[in-house]
């Protein structure tokens, strides 16, 4: 690919201190990121760290993207473990060169280069960043089709390089959406990945899209991506019914808008679904008949799920599957509980119920969920803001479920918090 240059002239600078901006357009040589390497994978708060590297050079469909602020996502927590995939590893054998990765998939920031093609910003605007990132040259994104189906689809700053937890973020200009001009830029930051995503899974495989009046089962309704998903169902009018681990969650998913709350351990059905043959599978039918009637009883009225919003998967997914109301939905984005699932298929077919696998989002999603956060119909859910030199805590305490409810952030370029607000 032809590249274009990001620096400015003979003023280059070859670094600048966090904060301590250049002229607009003027890209230092040198950069601030927070890596991993190969050698350093394991617990998030060691394989993180702080380096100095080269500032990536931009296509002529990219931007360069001065980094205000950055969320906190999962993926850089396999990132860092090395597992399930060294990412490093995969993009070399695809050619590219850096024996590093400088991750983060939630962005906001001042576009601060862009290159020779781009017409949908400009030097100086203020965006967030969505994650979905494809080659501009893919036959079946220049087909017109759905980009997130494309064989070239990644997720950006964690199956590409040079993301958030940089200085000066590489990543396409359609990626851009206008920053929401009421929040700041750790607010700005924090949301797009989760929300984006949980807006696919719910707006994005019509006929089953939330409608008005339909119960919606949310898993893991106090995290980044089930605080999202539970504020989509409210703005569109319908009903979500919050599962959560800790009762200290309760009250924060009522705040989001859930019409009911159910503590999944009072329940312990868990985990794969016996044979049916076996005298388990009554005990496990009984549990998955109790969690039922929960949902109908935290909706007010005998009305199961028309869709299921799922990402634990193994250990969850056969109860979706039974809870399902006939001709719903159950949508997974995940497996955070395991891979292998297991389906009584006799409700599956016999219902006539859907099981559809969700993937980041398009931009006509990103751009649909940034309006919704614009008017106000959904809030960031940012939970703690962090500095940038604890990149490494933040993804511990997640990797440890320790993590507070909603989305977390990091200060980047922004010197302190409650930065951007207009």
């Amino acid at each position: 690919m032809d590249t274009v240059s990001t620096h400015g002239g003979d003023s280059r600078p070859e670094i600048v201190d966090l904060g301590e901006a250049p002229p607009l357009g003027v890209v230092p040589e040198k950069m601030h990121a927070f890596c991993v390497r190969q050698d350093r994978f394991g617990e998030p708060k060691n394989a993180w760290q702080r380096e100095v590297i080269n500032t990536p050079e931009i296509g002529p469909k990219d931007v360069l993207v001065y980094t205000m602020a950055t969320g906190i996502n999962y993926n850089n927590v396999w990132a860092a473990l090395g597992y399930p995939i060294d990412v490093i590893a995969v993009r070399q054998k695809k050619g590219e060169p850096e024996d590093f990765h400088a991750g983060g998939s939630d962005c906001s920031g001042i576009v601060w280069a862009v290159g020779s093609e781009v017409d949908n910003v400009k030097l100086g605007d203020e965006v967030v960043i969505h994650s979905g990132w494809w080659e501009p040259d893919d036959p079946w994104v220049l087909s017109g089709k759905d980009p997130m189906l494309a064989p070239s689809t990644r997720i950006w700053g964690y199956q590409t390089n040079y993301g958030s937890y940089c200085q000066f973020a590489r990543a396409q200009s359609h990626q851009c959406r206008p920053k929401p001009e009421h929040l700041t830029w750790e607010e700005a930051a924090c949301y797009m990945l989760c929300a984006s995503t949980a807006y696919r899974m719910l707006m994005g495989w019509a006929p089953n899209v939330v409608e008005e009046g339909d119960v919606v089962l949310v898993w893991g309704a106090a995290g980044g991506l089930g605080s999202m998903a539970t504020q989509i169902v409210a703005a569109q009018g319908g009903k979500p019914v919050a599962v959560i681990s800790d009762e200290d969650k309760r009250q924060f998913c009522l705040d989001n808008g859930a019409v009911g709350v159910i503590n999944r351990n009072d329940f312990d059905h868990w985990g794969c679904m016996p044979d049916t043959a076996s005298p388990e599978w009554g005990a496990w039918m009984k549990g998955a008949r109790a969690f039922g009637k929960a949902i109908w009883e935290a909706v007010g009225e005998r009305k199961s799920p028309r869709i299921v919003f799922e990402h634990p998967g193994e250990a969850t997914l056969p109860t979706s599957g039974f809870v399902c109301d006939t001709g719903g939905m159950v949508v997974i984005c995940a497996g955070t509980t395991g891979y292998n699932v297991t389906l009584d298929l006799r409700y599956h077919w016999m219902m006539q119920k859907r099981f559809q696998g969700s993937h980041l989002s398009n931009d006509e999603q990103a751009a649909a969920i940034n309006q919704l956060i614009i008017d106000g119909k959904v809030d960031p859910c940012l939970s703690h803001t962090f500095t940038f030199d604890e990149i490494g805590h933040a993804h511990q305490l997640m990797h440890e479920n320790k993590h507070p409810c909603g989305n977390m952030s990091c200060l980047v370029n922004a010197t302190g918090p409650g930065q951007g607000a207009k």
